[in-house]
């Protein structure tokens, strides 16, 4: 599973961070950070979900209020 992270799409709410660890606030911004990830477009930072870790990131890409963050299984199709 991986998480797709738009950050131009963030608007800075912070609510994805509540839900997983792997989302930082970055204050000086007003963005979201998605740690351990690669950016592979402009502003688009993909990382692998760790083992355990899939409901939180559901829940992250779940809570955005602007829909920046987008998770895929394992065959590439999108489940949030």
């Amino acid at each position: 599973m991986r998480v797709e992270f738009d950050r131009d799409t963030c608007v800075g709410m912070f609510q994805c961070v509540a839900e997983w660890d792997a989302f930082e606030k970055n204050l000086n911004d007003g963005k979201a950070d998605l740690a351990g990830s690669t950016e592979e477009e402009p502003d688009l930072f993909v990382v692998e979900v760790p083992d355990g870790e899939d409901l939180d990131a559901k829940f992250a890409a779940r809570s955005c209020p602007v829909d920046a963050i987008e998770v895929y299984d394992d065959d590439g199709e999108q489940v949030v």
